[in-house]
This record gives C-alpha cells, sequence and structure tokens, in this order.
C-alpha cells in the first residue's frame, strides 16, 4: 500500500480511536457525574429521555469526540506523509501517535477527576466559578474538569504526535544510509 492511502486510513483510525476514548472516558465520568450528563448533556446532544444512561453517555463521548481524533493527527499525518520515507514506518509511526495522544487524554482526564475531586472537597474554586442551574456542583466539578482536561491533553497530543514521525524519519533515513550486505 502506499503512503497517500495510509493517510486516509490514519484520519478513519485517529477518529475511531478518539470515539472509542469518548464512549470510555463519559462511563467514568459518568460514574462521578451523573447530573452532568443528565441534567447537561443529554440535553445538549438529544439524548432522548428513554435511552438507558450508559449508552447515552458513551454515544454523547463517541460524538463529542470523534472529529479530535482527525483534527489532532492530521498535521503529524500530514508530516509524515511528506518526511517519513517508507510507507510501513509511516504507519506504524501514524498508529504510534494515535497511542500516545491517547494516552496524553487519559492522564490528563484523571488529572482533571483529580483536580475536581480537590475543588469539590476544597470549595477553593467556588468563589470563581458560577454554577449552572441542572447539574449538582459535585457532579459538574468532577465531570467537567474531567472533560475539559482530557480535551487539553488531547490538544497537547497534537505536537507529542509529531515526535512518532520524526523518529520514524530519522530511523528510515539512517537505514537508508546503512551500506549494503554483500551476499
Amino acid at each position: 500500500m502506499g503512503k497517500f492511502p495510509i493517510l486516509f486510513l490514519l484520519i478513519a483510525c485517529a477518529a475511531l480511536a478518539a470515539a472509542s476514548f469518548g464512549a470510555l472516558h463519559n462511563q467514568l465520568s459518568y460514574s462521578v457525574g451523573p447530573t452532568y450528563f443528565t441534567e447537561f448533556k443529554f440535553l445538549q446532544f438529544d439524548i432522548p429521555p428513554d435511552t438507558p444512561p450508559r449508552l447515552g453517555a458513551a454515544y454523547v463521548g463517541a460524538m463529542a469526540s470523534w472529529w479530535m481524533g482527525a483534527v489532532i493527527g492530521l498535521p503529524a499525518f500530514l508530516y509524515g506523509l511528506v518526511s517519513v520515507p517508507n510507507a510501513r514506518s509511516y504507519l506504524a509511526a501514524g498508529l504510534g501517535a494515535i497511542f500516545v495522544v491517547i494516552l496524553l487524554a487519559t492522564f490528563g482526564a484523571l488529572a482533571g477527576l483529580l483536580g475536581g475531586l480537590v475543588a469539590d472537597t476544597t470549595g477553593l474554586l467556588d468563589p470563581y466559578l458560577t454554577f449552572p442551574d441542572g447539574p449538582t456542583r459535585q457532579d459538574l466539578l468532577r465531570a467537567g474538569f474531567m472533560h475539559d482536561a482530557s480535551y487539553i491533553a488531547g490538544a497537547l497530543g497534537l505536537i507529542a504526535a509529531f515526535f512518532p514521525m520524526r523518529r520514524a524519519r530519522k530511523l528510515d533515513l539512517a537505514r537508508a544510509q546503512e551500506p549494503a550486505h554483500a551476499t
């Protein structure tokens, strides 16, 4: 397979990985902040009231995040398309870039949950925040912080996604410089 079709495959994989991440992420965030979904996100995404809440949370996560995979991956994938000489290396580096971004988003979500728990228990940010009607303060802080932190970490992944591509380029160029072995 040539490198150009791999670009489209990587974009599709990044979107699928981001949608899967969002669906799984929302299972945890629903556990720590159910009214964030029932009183806010389900209304925002027009989830019918008879939808099982876990299914609704997964749907919201997938729909809210699939596009992030494509947007975050595209710059690194385009860089790899023009700079990584070998198609197989390009594919491996692209999959590695997706993994790096998902890993960062996971750590971001966990850091956001920790921050939300601290903000909830201490009330430290209460003077600076306006809490809307609907979700409870506790659920908004916990699930909301998780969501925001995972988006921020995912956006930082836009930079981190270049590292696997740069490494693949460096390895391919080094292999091309090696003398051919006589058989």
